[in-house]
């Protein structure tokens, strides 16, 4: 039961009462009668559980952008209702007037609209629907909350796709360099042309130049279909914020950012999300152009998990899978304690079979710290940033001692340049 604001005048009105006839008769009585009006009022009033709602709601929205909720509220009974509903989210949901009056004849149905916009990537559930409803005197009012389930999957942003229309030039620049001038172990034959001036006689193919009578030469093109596995820290290294940018988000950008480049080039892309379990496994395939939007929903809820990263674990989840060489790539911090004790234990396994780059989001902050020496506190901050970076620049030299490829950005800048690897190995063969 709720009592209105109309309620508390009927009973502020007793004032009258009590100032003509003074007394605590008048007092009794007058209690006695807004008692028995909102009694009848509460009684007299619709149940909120007659009215029957359903809910639609689109199921993925980008970060940063809005979406609507709506619920479509009919009332099969024989009594108009009035009153009142709120339709609750998450908190991070973000929620925009979620407060609805209500007005219903009997069989009429409304459509009521909640705008959200998300302030959190992840999955943003609703909360209950409350409903109040008047009575005919509107002294009191029945309330009750009840579950209409709802569920929209906030996606990453994903900014680093404004450096993808490049990376494409490059990479057809790359295809058609590739096609006349490469040939030999670890390339795809294209097509035949007429033999010019300047080419190798090894391409030269002698079946079709005597079945034309003319020289014929073979052109190549980069391997297609080559595996690429993606490996995604979600351990504690990956919780910490580099400026406004979570670590792990950072790591996802550069993820979908080769997935969507290296989909174009019909390279097969597999991504693994893990720290001490894998928690996320898309596995990409030939017959399709990227699977970019899967790896974008499937990202979307993981949080990082303040635990120790199992690099045995995720290790052998690429090795047991994939058993043809592959390019892994290894979006994880360079953070000199988790790596050594870690990864650097793992890394032959991976390296003996596939060829590897680690990427990792560096912290502008040291840079800043490194350059700030006007007083006393300002020198002693300078010191720890260059002990840190002189760890991470030994634990990076160590890494490609065994062969595997360091890249170390800041987190705007590292998709493009893992990008930029990733086109540079193509170009080179190196896949």
């Amino acid at each position: 039961m709720v009592l209105t604001g109309r309620a508390a005048l009927v009973v502020l009105l007793g004032a009258v009462a009590v100032a003509w006839r003074p007394g605590v008769g008048t007092v009794l009585l007058w209690t006695l009668g807004v008692l028995v009006l909102v009694l009848a009022d509460l009684a007299l009033a619709p149940s909120p559980r007659g009215l029957v709602i359903e809910r639609s709601v689109a199921p993925l929205v980008r970060l940063g952008e809005a979406v609507t909720s709506e619920l479509l509220v009919t009332n099969p009974g024989r009594r108009a209702v009035r009153g009142q509903v709120r339709d609750a989210w998450q908190p991070s949901a973000g929620a925009e007037h979620d407060r609805h009056d209500l007005r219903l004849r009997s069989g009429d149905r409304v459509r009521l609209t909640t705008r959200l916009r998300p302030t959190r990537r992840g999955d943003r559930h609703a909360d209950l629907v409350t409903l109040r409803l008047h009575g005919p005197l509107g002294l009191a009012a029945r309330q009750a909350s009840i579950t209409v389930a709802g569920t929209i999957r906030v996606l990453h942003p994903f900014h680093s796709r404004r450096h993808l229309p490049s990376k494409l030039s490059r990479l057809r620049q790359i295809d058609g360099r590739s096609a006349v001038r490469r040939r030999g172990q670890g390339t795809e034959f294209d097509s035949l042309r007429d033999y010019v001036e300047g080419d190798d006689v090894r391409s030269i193919d002698w079946r079709a130049t005597a079945r034309r009578g003319s020289v014929v030469v073979r052109t190549w093109r980069p391997e297609q279909h080559r595996r690429i596995v993606v490996v995604v820290d979600t351990s504690r290294t990956s919780a910490g914020r580099v400026g406004d940018v979570p670590r792990l988000d950072a790591a996802m950008d550069a993820t979908l950012l080769l997935t969507a480049l290296a989909g174009h080039a019909h390279d097969r892309v597999d991504v693994i999300a893990g720290d001490q379990r894998v928690r996320v496994r898309v596995i990409g395939s030939t017959d399709r152009t990227s699977p970019l939007a899967e790896v974008v929903s499937a990202l979307a809820p993981i949080q990082p998990a303040i635990v120790e990263a199992d690099w045995s674990a995720l290790a052998s989840a690429v090795v047991s899978r994939h058993h043809q060489r592959s390019l892994v790539v290894l979006l994880t911090p360079l953070e000199p304690a988790a790596i050594e004790e870690g990864l650097l234990p793992v890394i032959p396994t991976l390296v003996a079979r596939h060829r590897v780059v680690l990427a990792s989001v560096a912290d502008p902050a040291v840079g800043t710290l490194l350059a700030e020496r006007t007083t006393v506190a300002d020198v002693y901050g300078a010191a720890a940033a260059e002990r840190t970076m002189a760890r991470r620049e030994r634990v990076a030299a160590a890494l490609a001692r065994l062969g595997v490829d360091v890249i170390d950005a800041e987190a705007d800048e590292l998709p493009a340049r893992l990008a930029d690897h990733y086109l540079w190995l193509k170009s080179e063969g190196l896949l």
